[in-house]
């Protein structure tokens, strides 16, 4: 097998940590059960990461510019408000099914546990890849003249809540049909939603 480099070392440990936070919770996962899933000694662990808050705060960069980077996709692409609504919809849905740990960690990590994130993350600087995507979407739609215009945080609130409630009851297992199975229905909500009248 041959020898992962530092930045692909770092990405196993980002992996794995984000799927041991997310099953066991941040207080009662420890390093030393993030080391054992990679395979490292604690020791070489601080190599990377000097304490579990460090780790925590790196893992919502992470997520924030996975996130960040596939709306940069979409908002590049031509097309309308509505068909990069239902592209962002898709591809929320698929990162909740495909990886379900980035969502887990966002809402039951980083919401529920602001504390550990500090000064640092105060607002939205850890988020900031994500948000900075979102607006500049808002902002196209809006000129366009395809969307209303209204408070961004609004349009944000009503976008995000009806995904991050739609993950959650996918991820409560309460949804008696496939996320995906919804899509269409969702993004044509938000859509409705947001357009100008």
């Amino acid at each position: 097998m041959a020898r992962q480099s530092k930045a692909e070392r770092k990405e196993t440990i980002i992996t794995a940590a984000l799927k041991l936070f997310s099953e066991q919770g941040f207080y009662v996962t420890t390093i030393p059960d993030i080391a054992k899933r990679v395979g490292m000694s604690v020791g070489n662990f601080y190599n990377y990461f000097t304490s579990k808050e460090v780790l925590a705060k790196e893992l919502i960069l992470y997520i924030s510019e996975y996130l960040g980077a596939r709306i940069r996709e979409i908002n590049e692409r031509e097309g309308s408000a509505r068909d990069k609504i239902a592209a962002i919809v898709s591809m929320y849905f698929d990162m909740a099914t495909e990886r379900p740990e980035m969502i887990e960690y966002f809402l039951r990590i980083y919401l529920s546990n602001r504390e550990v994130f500090g000064e640092e993350c105060r607002g939205m600087v850890c988020v900031s890849p994500f948000i900075t995507e979102m607006m500049l979407f808002f902002e196209s739609g809006v000129e366009n003249g395809e969307l209303r215009d209204q408070d961004f945080f609004s349009a944000f609130g009503l976008f995000m809540g009806y995904l991050g409630g739609m993950v959650f009851l996918f991820g409560e297992k309460i949804l008696p049909e496939p996320l995906q199975h919804y899509e269409a229905a969702i993004a044509e909500n938000i859509y409705n939603a947001l357009r100008s009248r």
